[in-house]
């Protein structure tokens, strides 16, 4: 257990009101937003500065006392959640909020690691400059964990993860060393890339305290669509006409099916399905220019009325505002929470090669029904990028906590197919608690043991999100 001493030498680094320990104000920390993990802790942490994160990390150094990063606690893979029965302390971010500075110019932002992720994004807007990250949580969670997990989102296809947008960190190592790697360069070539090292380790290597973020000029044309298909087949057809046509003005291309629209349009407030007409398919697309309005109104009307011309776009509709743009990008970030109330839903986050995602559908579909008669799957993301969230919802009428059990026989299935494919069982969530075995089952062993290393080099003590991405060593 640990002490009443050492919760007060916590406490007076952050001062008492930011050192949580009654039960009611620890609760919203320790569970994820699924529910599906719940851990327990005696004291959560809400540092102020990089210098009260040294120090409670030097302290828990001392002691050996496990620390959990956690940003915005949006995540699906239980990363930022304290293990069970295990005194885990939880170091909460969200009071490094500060904007540090923005260059227009050189097209940067620094930010503290505890910003929501949409306040960066205004930050940028109001210097007429883009980051391109967009989450449906972007509203709650917090750059650090978007950088522990290499987060995707929507805008991958044109601008990248979190990877690609990151320029330099600063991270308070497991012994309160601070490593001040905040680096504006696009070239930089001295040594190791440690930058690489921490984004999409999920806190079990250091903590992150501050970002140097790419910025991007604002478009000037924005065009949105709703297309109506036949198939997986047909979207994907339609994905390579408008690479061909678009090139890098095409910076998201979504694949979602009937049954996600039905499900948004019944549980979502104020969404409503675009067409008169029912599809087995859909994809948006979003094409952003740099020269002008006109130019991407041109370019979405030419692929458009080329593909309807040859029957392998059924019908669509094309944004006319800002407002019908956004409604349309509702209806996609909500397709996942408008499944919880159909009852229990089991998710995967997988990528599979682009061209390769037809025949993985096909082939997951026919095994999961096979396993689940009635089974409905909603499957739907990034086509343009390999993502694919493949959620189950039970049957109709099916117990769902009988349903829920199966979670891990359909991961085995689910997962297995996309091993077939070259593809990955995590491409946008992490790892985290809820596949670390299975991590340790679909990677070769010397990744494994490398990955251990560097994890020993980091944290010898094994205190930084123990149990996280790797099972800790006993």
């Amino acid at each position: 257990m640990i002490s009443p001493e050492l919760i007060e030498s916590f406490a007076e680094i952050v001062g008492p009101a930011n050192a949580l320990t009654s039960p009611g104000d620890i609760a919203p920390y320790l569970v994820e937003t699924r529910g599906l993990y719940k851990g327990t802790s005696p004291l959560v942490l809400r540092p102020g500065s990089v210098e009260e994160v040294s120090a409670i990390m030097k302290l828990a150094t001392v002691t050996g006392t496990s620390i959990v990063p956690q940003g915005g606690n949006t995540g699906h893979v239980a990363g930022g959640i304290p293990r069970t029965g295990e005194n885990d302390v939880v170091l909460s971010l969200e009071r490094l909020n500060r904007i540090r500075d923005i260059d227009p110019v050189g097209n940067v932002i620094v930010a503290d690691a505890g910003c929501i992720l949409a306040d960066i994004q205004t930050a940028a807007e109001a210097h007429n400059r883009l980051f391109p990250l967009s989450l449906g949580s972007e509203g709650s969670c917090r750059i650090g964990g978007n950088l522990s997990t290499n987060a995707g989102g929507t805008a991958v296809l044109a601008y990248g993860n979190m990877r690609q947008l990151c320029l330099g960190l600063e991270v308070v190592l497991p012994t309160g060393e601070v490593w001040d790697g905040l680096r504006r360069l696009k070239k930089d070539n001295t040594g190791y890339d440690l930058r690489d090292l921490f984004i999409g380790a999920e806190g079990t290597l250091g903590v992150i305290t501050g970002a140097v973020l790419k910025l991007f000029p604002q478009p000037l044309g924005h065009q949105v669509a709703f297309a109506g298909l036949r198939s997986v087949a047909d979207a994907l057809a339609l994905f390579d006409k408008a690479s061909s046509l678009c090139g890098p003005a095409l910076t998201g291309f979504e694949l979602m099916p009937r049954l996600g629209v039905e499900f948004t349009a019944k549980h979502i407030p104020g969404v409503r399905d675009p067409m008169e007409t029912t599809h087995a398919w859909y994809a948006l697309i979003d094409i952003s220019t740099s020269d002008s309005a006109e130019s991407a109104e041109r370019m979405m009307q030419a692929l458009l009325e080329a593909e309807i011309a040859s029957g392998l776009v059924e019908n669509a509709v094309i944004a006319t505002n800002e407002a019908q743009r956004k409604s349309l990008w509702h209806m996609r970030e909500s397709m996942s929470p408008a499944q919880k109330p159909e009852g229990g839903s089991i998710k995967h986050d997988v990528s599979v090669p682009v061209s390769s995602i037809p025949a993985f559908m096909a082939e997951a579909d026919a095994a999961v029904m096979a396993a689940i008669p009635g089974a409905r799957i909603c499957s739907f993301g990034h086509m343009g990028d390999g993502n694919i969230h493949y959620n189950i919802s039970q049957p109709i009428g099916a117990d769902k906590d009988a349903f829920i059990a199966r979670w891990r026989e359909m991961n085995a299935i689910v997962h297995g197919i996309v091993l077939r494919y070259n593809g990955s069982i995590s491409a946008e969530h992490g790892i985290g608690q809820l596949k670390r075995d299975e991590l340790a089952e679909v990677r070769a062993p010397i990744e494994i043991d490398l990955m251990q290393r560097i994890k020993h080099a980091f944290d010898p003590a094994g205190i930084m999100n123990p149990d996280k991405v790797l099972k800790a060593k006993g």
